[in-house]
């Protein structure tokens, strides 16, 4: 295969009108900088004729190779499987609604083989976004800041740009692809940067996330921070835990115990065990404690055991120049 200068990514859902405009556009600023790319294109189990549209420009345009889910998996899905896909020394990912442009692409790729960069995420700092959906979008970007000590403005922002090294060496599963700088840095990726990117409003359909995105969003940080802190030993986080309990419960114990102990040598007024609640809150501590142990223990051996397996299937592919890309991407079927 030619040695490709980029490899783009788009996961769509649902986005036959912009397609055709994307493409040409995408073509267009490779055309113009000379660039030698593929195109990559997920269809995240569109209900519309996203796929008939996608099959058509492919044999229009040989630098497009493309697959289709056989439901809807979600966006961190898709990336993951065009990340397995790409081969371009710079993957760019850009979303399929047009409130990416195009024209950035010449600006990242400079960032990443010129300045060195290991990931570069898009700041679309003039939005074209409703006040309920910028105002959440912030909170949530200045927790993940102070959380991850990575300083970006939008960690969410479709339009990223990464060395090939980085997409081969992490796995976006669930929703965390709000949260792949994070997943980078944790994988020894350190080198992060952000470039001012125009957000263009949107031209065709309507936004495919509801309210509900929010509340995923703080569950998948609490995840992420969880994953990546404690990925490798998840016993220093159960165990820690698991001591506490235990030493609380253990030493409560004791204390019941002795106490008894003196007021019967003493002869003085002394109540059962039993009827003590701070002995079945002593109880309780110790079984949590030895509970966490074990949960530490089974994580352990979970992390020794190497998972390579998606939960997702492909049901269809289609590529002109690529014609053994569902070969190249790793699924098992569901």
């Amino acid at each position: 295969m030619r040695n490709l200068d980029i490899s783009v990514i788009v996961p769509l859902y649902n986005e036959e009108e912009s397609l055709p405009e994307l493409v040409a556009w995408v073509d267009r600023v490779m055309q113009e900088n000379n660039f030698r790319y593929e195109l990559i294109m997920v269809d995240d189990g569109s209900s519309d004729s996203s796929w008939e549209v996608v099959k058509q420009l492919g044999l229009e345009n040989s630098n497009i190779h493309a697959l289709k889910f056989n439901r809807n998996y979600g966006k961190s899905a898709a990336l993951n499987t065009g990340f397995t896909a790409a081969s371009g020394r710079v993957v760019i990912t850009m979303d399929a609604d047009l409130q990416d442009s195009p024209d950035e692409i010449p600006g990242l790729y400079k960032m990443i083989e010129e300045e060195g960069y290991d990931l570069v995420s898009g700041w679309k700092a003039k939005r074209y976004d409703p006040i309920s959906k910028t105002i959440p979008s912030k909170f949530f970007n200045y927790v993940t800041r102070k959380l991850s000590d990575i300083e970006l403005n939008d960690f969410n922002c479709g339009l990223k740009a990464y060395r090939l090294e980085v997409v081969k060496s992490i796995q976006v599963y669930g929703e965390m692809h709000r949260y792949i700088p994070v997943l980078a840095k944790w994988a020894g990726f350190s080198k992060i940067g952000e470039k001012v990117v125009q957000h263009r409003a949107r031209q065709y359909g309507v936004t495919k996330f509801g309210l509900e995105r929010f509340i995923h969003g703080f569950l998948d940080l609490l995840s992420v921070t969880f994953v990546s802190r404690f990925k490798k030993k998840p016993m220093h986080f159960f165990g820690l835990l698991g001591t506490l309990s235990f030493m609380m419960g253990f030493f409560t114990t004791v204390y019941i115990i002795l106490n008894k102990v003196y007021c019967l040598y003493y002869d003085l007024p002394v109540r059962e065990i039993v009827d003590q609640p701070l002995f079945y809150i002593a109880l309780v501590a110790v079984v949590i404690g030895m509970q966490l142990f074990l949960s530490g223990f089974i994580s352990e051996l979970l992390v020794m055991k190497n998972h390579n397996e998606k939960d997702y299937l492909i049901a269809e592919c289609f590529s002109e120049s690529k014609p053994k890309i569902m070969e190249e991407v790793s699924v098992r079927r569901v």
